[in-house]
């Protein structure tokens, strides 16, 4: 049986057949919010953001349009991802872990902003006979991401 990460209260189940999680951000939060309170709640959680790679900006560059904000923000954590790597080294692939900064348009046809996930526990899937300590530490590192992003659309810090 396959571990997932746990949500916190007031936020959407996880879908186990997908490996993006996404949430809405809260409509008095800015995208400057959202930024800052990753930082900082990663920062405080003994993550580190080795690396963000604005998309928007690049397609922009290159004469295209991309509809609002596009980016994304890498965050890892080796005290968390350490047992993932030993036991299977071919889950670098997926490392660091990756959230998500992007607009797209609503139910209203306005953009709307959202933060997104890979899971880990989803990626985990991708491994031939993980071991308990591997689905372990990725449910512990997805549960640990999904706060990170609960809070960032919050814009708590």
């Amino acid at each position: 049986m396959m571990l997932i990460g746990q949500v916190r209260p007031g936020m959407p189940a996880i879908d186990p057949t997908t490996a993006i999680y996404e949430l809405p951000v809260n409509a008095d939060v800015s995208y400057q919010d959202v930024v800052e309170s990753l930082k900082s709640i990663s920062e405080g959680l003994n993550f580190v953001n080795p690396a963000n790679f604005p998309i928007g900006e690049h397609m922009k560059l290159r004469g295209q349009d991309p509809q609002g904000i596009k980016e994304v923000h890498s965050f890892c954590n080796l005290s968390m991802g350490t047992e993932i790597i030993l036991d299977h080294p071919e889950f670098l692939v997926f490392a660091p872990c990756r959230i998500a900064i992007y607009e797209k348009l609503d139910e209203h046809n306005k953009l709307k902003l959202y933060i997104a996930m890979d899971r880990p526990t989803y990626d985990l899937k991708s491994i031939k006979h993980p071991t308990e300590r591997a689905r372990k530490s990725a449910q512990q590192l997805e549960t640990k991401l999904l706060e990170i992003m609960d809070r960032a659309r919050k814009g708590d810090f």
